[in-house]
């Protein structure tokens, strides 16, 4: 029996015992052809944008270069499908030195670590742009849950029921939650957003989403 919050996540495929509301649970969505065409979309629209955005990633670059101290590219560790960790690129949008008194945080709003020049990198998401390295080698899907850090990885299975169903797929640059949320939503509901788009997922809502990134990146919303 689904709680309603499973009704409203749910495959339309709804089944009925007697006067008991039943929903059909399918596993993958994007099993065989489907799937293997959404891996064809990363990798050949990640190879084009790589072209397209290679001026703008050099001026970001050369941004960082002039405006803060330190390396102008960011490189971590994330948990991605099977909770195989893979290092993440993306351009530094915080300070060199962070974290190093508090250790791993998670960035909240108005976040002090966060170079003046970062704040406008991530509202417009162009710190994300080095992270098309990462869906053309398949590490990450252009659409997905954000991929989190096994320090926080650890503490969020732990402490939120269901969070381990994020690992069923590849973690994207950007995500049903990214859309909808901001960055100081927390990963309850976070999570929420994400499993809505496993269980519900197509290539096009791929599609949506990231016409709905678009929208988010030209309105200077990040999360």
């Amino acid at each position: 029996m689904p709680s309603p919050y499973e009704i409203l996540i749910g495959r339309t495929e709804h089944l009925r015992l007697h006067d008991i509301p039943l929903i059909e649970v399918i596993r993958e969505p994007l099993a065989g052809g489907a799937s293997a065409v959404k891996h064809a979309f990363d990798a050949g629209l990640a190879a084009v944008l790589i072209l397209v955005t290679l001026p703008v990633m050099a001026l970001v670059a050369l941004a960082i270069r002039l405006t803060s101290r330190g390396p102008v590219l960011f490189f971590q560790e994330r948990v991605g499908k099977d909770c195989r960790p893979f290092t993440m690129v993306k351009f530094r949008t915080m300070r060199v030195d962070a974290e190093r008194k508090t250790g791993p945080v998670l960035a909240s709003e108005n976040d002090p670590r966060i170079t003046w020049l970062g704040r406008y990198l991530r509202a417009l998401r162009l710190d994300e742009l080095p992270q098309l390295w990462n869906v053309l080698c398949g590490d990450m899907s252009f659409v997905g849950p954000r991929p989190e850090r096994p320090e926080f990885v650890r503490d969020f299975e732990r402490d939120i029921q269901g969070y381990g169903e994020r690992f069923r797929v590849r973690p994207g640059l950007t995500g049903y939650a990214q859309v909808n949320g901001e960055y100081h939503t927390s990963p309850a509901t976070k999570l929420k957003y994400d499993l809505a788009y496993i269980y519900n997922r197509s290539l096009w809502l791929d599609v949506r989403i990231l016409a709905d990134t678009v929208k988010v990146m030209l309105t200077q919303r990040g999360v």
